[in-house]
């Protein structure tokens, strides 16, 4: 006989309650959760994240670029805001090879296997968006 964990049990009970809410969030996926905030306009990203904060400051690219590396640093363990934050990235203008770089400079700071994660995600994030081009 195999006994549970408080923790196992624990986590049992959280899916009965969901399940008895809502019979939907059986088939909830929170990977795809972030489709559901759109890509800002990079007019309106650099007036609220770039030259619009400070007219001499950082442009709302570099900013992103900023924002990624520190995704990668924390082992880029939030898979959607390193997701969306690719997506704006690349949509405020920053390339591909811009994006790899970045995320590669912070194996150097955050080690290898984040480097990889960030990396594999920022992939798929191009890869749709190649996808979405042709």
């Amino acid at each position: 006989m195999t006994s549970k964990t408080p923790f196992e049990l624990m986590m049992e009970q959280a899916q009965e309650m969901a399940k008895a809410f809502n019979p939907a969030m059986t088939s909830f996926d929170p990977k795809g959760f972030e489709a559901l905030w759109p890509t800002m306009p990079k007019d309106a990203m650099e007036m609220w994240f770039g030259k619009g904060v400070s007219k001499d400051g950082l442009d709302a690219k570099t900013r992103l670029l900023l924002t990624l590396a520190g995704l990668t640093m924390q082992g880029a363990q939030a898979e959607a805001p390193v997701r969306m934050t690719v997506r704006h990235a690349l949509e405020a203008g920053a390339t591909k090879e811009e994006i790899a770089e970045t995320i590669a400079q912070m194996s150097m700071f955050a080690g290898i296997p984040a480097m990889t994660r960030a990396m594999e995600i920022a992939r798929d994030v191009m890869d749709e968006t190649k996808d979405d081009e042709t």
